[in-house]
């Protein structure tokens, strides 16, 4: 962290770290201006402040070091997907400037899932290639006392599995494997719409090799995040990343980003 930065974080106001936290842990601009029924424009602007008084050129950076400043207050960060993308303005909104974001480190379960999932952040983050997971210079790794990184099996085999039916269009059956978390803002209409748009173009699967699997020790029961770099017949060389939450027992997808 450079001593700029440092000091950039003693000037953001509370509204901005509020929004750097929900960045870190994966939301884009949409997602977190939807998280705080706000407008995106009012989120681009909180990023562009935040940028300017840390003196970084990404927001992705500026979550990051906000999350290094405040150390163990704050969970592990789901990974970044990659880049800092501005999604254009909503429309007009009269909604007041609310507060709902976590105010320090990280909220409840549930937000966490939400935070998690965006909507639909596979076709986001296909049709931009620009905006949250690792590529940006160093992605927020945790320590090796917060996360395991031993490949888990059974983690990695359902993830496989999982991508295997959307190699084959499968929306309904992969919908039904998703978390509740997942489903309580997608529905299965706006998952098929959103898999045709972004995964139909990849065209079929050529190989698939996982990359890393990580699990990260977060109430209620944690999370898994499994990389698989995957050949496509229109793109040579992608990640996939998918991320698992455990519910009665067995592990249900409540994310899934392709680079």
């Amino acid at each position: 962290m450079t001593m700029t930065a440092r000091d950039g974080i003693g000037t953001l106001t509370e509204k901005e770290k509020q929004t750097l936290r929900l960045i870190v842990r994966g939301h884009d601009a949409k997602s977190t201006a939807r998280s705080l029924n706000l407008s995106v424009h009012t989120i681009n602007e909180r990023l562009r402040d935040a940028r300017r008084k840390m003196a970084v050129s990404s927001s992705r950076e500026a979550a990051r070091i906000l999350f290094e400043a405040e150390g163990e207050r704050s969970a592990p960060p789901t990974p970044e997907l990659s880049g800092d993308t501005e999604i254009g303005e909503d429309a007009p909104s009269s909604a007041p400037d609310q507060e709902v974001a976590p105010g320090k480190g990280v909220g409840p379960a549930d937000r966490r899932s939400a935070m998690l999932i965006g909507v639909l952040v596979m076709t986001l983050a296909l049709a931009l290639l620009a905006l949250l997971i690792v590529p940006q210079g160093a992605s927020p790794v945790p320590s090796p006392a917060d996360s395991a990184t031993t490949a888990n099996p059974a983690v990695v085999e359902t993830a496989r599995n999982w991508l295997a039916l959307l190699d084959q269009s499968r929306w309904d059956e992969s919908y039904r494997l998703t978390g509740k978390a997942f489903r309580k803002v997608n529905s299965v209409q706006m998952w098929t719409a959103a898999s045709n748009k972004a995964r139909v173009p990849l065209g079929g699967m050529v190989s698939r090799v996982l990359e890393s699997q990580q699990y990260f020790p977060a109430p209620p029961e944690g999370y898994q995040v499994v990389k698989f770099r995957t050949a496509f017949a229109n793109k040579d060389n992608a990640v996939e990343t998918v991320t698992l939450e455990q519910e009665s027992g067995a592990w249900r997808i409540v994310a899934v980003i392709v680079e």
